[in-house]
């Protein structure tokens, strides 16, 4: 390096020391720690003078809650809730003081001794909310009782900061005893209730000077989420949680010298009792209601928001479809019961749902003879089994999935199948052999015409050739919720758990061309403060057109010349599909025209809810299946909520035929009518019931064969009409030998 060079090195050097002595100038410690301090002095100043400017306020508004009001789509009311707050102030001496500290040991162990806020849970909360992650939790008691009696829910920064100044004032003007009776008197609790002794009455029966130390802790847990809490209404997960916040207050009241451990280690979860309905909820407003605030609590309105009052919540249904719907239960089903004077008849349940197939809106629903004599809605409950309104859904996904039989023949509507009763299903490692109806034996079987008279034979074997576990996903797929939903053949059968409201959804996609269709009830939510615009359902693609359409077609035959024939009638286009459960437990009738899908079901409901038992002899009529009540409820109210009908017909594309094996040899084709010792019982109705448990097992009948019997089938899928499952009048079939199926 020459002298030049070296020079020019070193004033680059001296150039960079420079500018580093310059930076290090600019950042010293003393610096560092004087903006640290001056900062720290202007917030002070700040919160000094947000200080004095914060006055307490007067109790707000929320604090005497407004009423709400329920609306139908065109904006007539339906109900209006919450007139008057269920609320009665008591003494805190009123309340056992061992409840008094399980209130504190479930929110503020610290409660006694604390200036009134929790500075580390208000950052953490102020943080959360600039974020944009919502509400945190971290306030002490006396913060939550300035935001319930002085301020609002609202999750502001603004508001957060007055609720810290309004708590560090209110701790030194009030002391702790009239901040725990105002606290406890006015949170609230859920099922409508605020404050301690309407809370106490809502959950378990009793005065707030009765409570015990078990009720208090589980009353003091709920406040964390009410709703999710509340032991009625709550998810195994919610149980679970609310046992475990339960068991946390105890802890803490012996940690606190408020219990000791032999008195805790005596004390058991008292469960609380079940909810009474709220007045002016009678018939099926209630359940209308109820509906709209479970979606409420799924569009971010918690029950907290909602009971503070001041919503108008305008609903999807359509009032003139919601009497039509009334009507024809009442008319087709109730008109016929004698429940006072026959212990079957008084354990019928009906339930429905009717939706619109382009929006999903629900139109129509009904959740029981009238919400405050039946609390549980049968439109929504999920605790019975769909029975064969599945097997349409087997049949999509065999189209979906282009699935062959054993035999490699593609799957369609012309596809011939073996008929045969109990006969054993090829191709899974699990034995099924169902029983249909009657022990009715087919032979070889279009699958059309196996629609039609529901053969459970036939679609346990479709099952196996499409796989249990891509049938499953079709169903998922189509909105079949995942409940008690095992990857076996017997799930061709629809053993696993559904509602009304799910099988509408499901049946409205496949109405949609395969669209989906995701059911709700919420048109709108405004408040004074705030307007809610309700999630729009995603619309994807759940299955192909050609797919969706070709069992539209296979469920037209049902209803023309099947055992959906009670819903027949030249007044409009219709599809649908029959479905009874085992033992005749639950009848469905799920099917929908150009312009409406709707589901209909009974549900055999004995001891209070607890219990399905049979309908078999409902109103006198035999066995009470698909094709008989509900089918005959949907089509009137179908012709009504139509308007008398409709000239709307079934737009369907590429339809799928499906394939047929070559015909075998004369002299070993058999017979596409049953044989002699295969006649059906006198009633001559085939249907849908498998074996009475619907084992998978193996079968005392033949060894499984490698493929199906075919014959050659017939050249048009417009087969011959069929006997259906309700072909004659229900005192003219037997009692059924409460099988599944249908």
């Amino acid at each position: 390096m020459g002298r030049a060079d070296a020079r020019r090195a070193q004033a680059q050097e001296s150039r960079r020391a420079a500018k580093s002595g310059g930076i290090r100038r600019l950042f010293t410690w003393k610096k560092l720690l004087g903006t640290f301090f001056g900062i720290v002095l202007l917030g002070m100043g700040a919160f000094g003078a947000l200080y004095l400017y914060v006055d307490v306020p007067a109790a707000n508004a929320m604090a005497e809650r407004q009423s709400n009001v329920y609306k139908y789509s065109d904006g007539t009311v339906l109900a209006r809730t919450g007139k008057g707050v269920n609320r009665q102030i008591v003494d805190l001496d009123e309340v056992p003081k061992k409840v008094q500290h399980a209130f504190v040991a479930a929110e503020n162990k610290t409660f006694y001794k604390d200036q009134g806020v929790d500075l580390k849970g208000t950052t953490r909360a102020l943080l959360s909310t600039v974020s944009g992650k919502g509400k945190q939790g971290g306030s002490t008691i006396t913060q939550q009782y300035v935001k319930n009696y002085y301020l609002t829910q609202d999750p502001t920064v603004s508001r957060k900061l007055k609720e810290l100044v309004i708590s560090l004032k209110i701790d030194q003007q009030k002391s702790k005893d009239e901040i725990l009776a105002g606290y406890i008197n006015t949170a609230y609790y859920g099922r409508g209730a605020s404050g301690i002794q309407a809370a106490a009455q809502a959950y378990y029966g009793v005065d707030a000077k009765d409570l015990d130390v078990s009720q208090g802790a589980y009353l003091a847990s709920l406040l964390q989420a009410p709703s999710q809490y509340d032991w009625n209404s709550a998810t195994p997960t919610g149980k679970k949680l609310v046992k475990e916040r339960w068991a946390y207050t105890l802890r803490n009241m012996v940690e606190m010298d408020w219990l000791t451990e032999s008195e805790k280690a005596k004390l058991k979860f008292d469960v609380p009792q079940k909810p009474k309905p709220a007045a002016g909820m009678e018939g099926q407003t209630g359940y209308l209601v109820e509906a709209a605030n479970k979606e409420l609590e799924k569009q971010g309105v918690t029950e907290e928001d909602r009971e503070a009052g001041g919503w108008t919540f305008t609903l999807t249904v359509d009032k003139k479809r919601q009497q039509e719907l009334e009507k024809a239960v009442d008319d087709q089903l109730e008109s016929k019961l004698d429940r006072e004077g026959s212990k079957v008849d008084a354990t019928v349940q009906a339930g429905a749902t009717s939706v619109d197939p382009k929006t999903g809106k629900v139109v129509a629903l009904y959740g029981g003879e009238d919400y405050i004599k039946h609390y549980i809605s049968n439109a929504t409950r999920q605790d019975y089994q769909p029975a064969s309104t599945f097997k349409p859904l087997v049949l999509a996904s065999a189209l979906e999935n282009e699935s062959t039989t054993q035999d490699g023949s593609l799957i369609g509507l012309n596809t011939v199948y073996d008929g045969t009763s109990k006969r054993p299903v090829v191709g899974s490692d699990t034995p099924f052999s169902p029983q249909n109806e009657d022990d009715r034996s087919y032979g070889p079987i279009s699958v059309q015409r196996a629609m039609n008279s529901s053969v459970n034979s036939v679609f346990a074997q479709m099952i196996v050739d499409v796989t249990p576990s891509a049938a499953k996903q079709t169903a998922l797929d189509l909105g079949v919720p995942d409940k008690n939903f095992p990857e076996r053949p017997a799930v061709s059968l629809g053993t696993m758990n559904a509602s009304t409201w799910d099988m509408a959804g499901a049946y409205a996609t496949l109405d949609n061309h395969g669209r989906k269709v995701t059911p709700h009830i919420l048109q709108s939510a405004e408040h004074r403060d705030r307007t809610v615009n309700p999630e729009k359902p995603k619309r994807e693609q759940a299955i192909s057109r050609a797919s969706a359409d070709t069992v539209t077609k296979a469920l037209t035959g049902v209803v023309d010349a099947g055992s959906g024939s009670a819903a027949n009638t030249s007044a409009y286009d219709a599809a649908g599909k029959t479905g009874t459960s085992e033992d005749n437990k639950s009848a469905w009738f799920a099917g929908y025209t150009p312009e409406l899908t709707t589901v209909v079901a009974l549900f055999g409901e004995g001891d209070g809810g607890r219990k399905q038992v049979s309908l078999t002899g409902t109103a006198n009529s035999g066995r009470a299946n698909g094709g008989g009540f509900p089918a005959r409820i949907w089509a009137d109210y179908t012709l009504g909520a139509l308007g008398g009908g409709s000239g709307k017909t079934f737009d369907l594309q590429d339809v799928e035929r499906g394939e047929v094996p070559a015909p075998p040899t004369p002299s070993d084709t058999p017979s596409e009518e049953p044989t002699e010792t295969e006649e059906p019982t006198p009633s001559d109705t085939p249907s849908e019931t498998p074996s009475e448990t619907p084992s998978e097992s193996p079968s005392s009948s033949a060894p499984p064969t490698d493929s199906p019997t075919v014959t050659t089938p017939p050249t048009s899928p417009e087969l011959p009409p069929q006997p259906g499952e309700d072909d004659g009048q229900p005192g003219e079939r037997p009692g059924g030998n409460g099988l599944l199926g249908q």
